[in-house]
């Protein structure tokens, strides 16, 4: 359902929500991940991964269950990780995930953040990449907006960023039994164009500007960019 007010509960309730859902939502995106690996693969493509005395800094905003994003990262072992996501029940199955599906020194390479993304913060210049696949669109529009100002300075000259907005202009959607009777959800976004000027705005070079549409689903703007 289509509105133009964000709900002044809107944080948590995606959290609850996202805390019910848990299981079933990650049964739907580990089956539908052949796009997230399509476009984490080419991210990873641009980045020195053979380079083994230096350690890559990546922050994933939205990791949800750790399963298969946050894996593929920590599979390079000089890749170290902040894994960040709103939902306290997706963390703790992320942390069961990852520290089961690697060695010892997974713990020395993950850092979990839980909470609220546009509450997170960095040193300037300090991080390799930053990746936010369907997570940064359950923002309201502004804060989208300055969350794009904020990694933009997070990332070392060089640095990209990986992420998937809504194509349309969307100042607020909402859907009630998202995946399930206890699935609350809200979506947001600026559209193509907007998007894309946002992220020149803040200092970002479009490497990649891709718009693909979901079998079933929305059309979705998938971006890399530079900074």
């Amino acid at each position: 359902m289509a509105s133009s007010s964000v709900p002044e509960d809107l944080k948590a309730r995606v959290k609850a929500s996202y805390d019910a859902i848990a299981p079933k939502y990650n049964e739907w995106a580990i089956a539908t991940s052949a796009q997230r690996l399509k476009y984490l693969d080419r991210l990873l493509a641009l980045l020195p991964l053979s380079d083994q005395s230096q350690k890559l800094h990546i922050l994933e905003l939205g990791c949800g269950c750790g399963i298969p994003v946050t894996q593929k990262l920590l599979s390079h072992p000089n890749v170290v990780v902040t894994a960040n996501d709103l939902s306290g029940a997706q963390i703790s199955l992320a942390k069961g995930n990852l520290r089961h599906d690697h060695s010892e020194d997974v713990s020395n390479r993950l850092v979990f953040e839980e909470g609220d993304m546009t509450a997170l913060s960095f040193r300037d210049g300090s991080l390799d990449a930053v990746i936010g696949l369907y997570s940064i669109i359950h923002l309201p529009r502004p804060e989208q907006a300055e969350l794009l100002r904020k990694i933009a300075g997070w990332l070392k000259p060089g640095g990209h960023l990986l992420a998937n907005f809504v194509e349309e202009e969307l100042e607020s959607f909402v859907m009630d039994r998202w995946l399930d009777e206890k699935g609350w959800m809200f979506w947001s976004g600026w559209g193509r164009e907007t998007t894309i000027e946002l992220l020149r705005q803040v200092g970002l070079r479009i490497v990649v500007e891709e718009v693909v549409r979901n079998v079933g689903d929305a059309a979705f703007l998938w971006v890399i960019v530079t900074r």
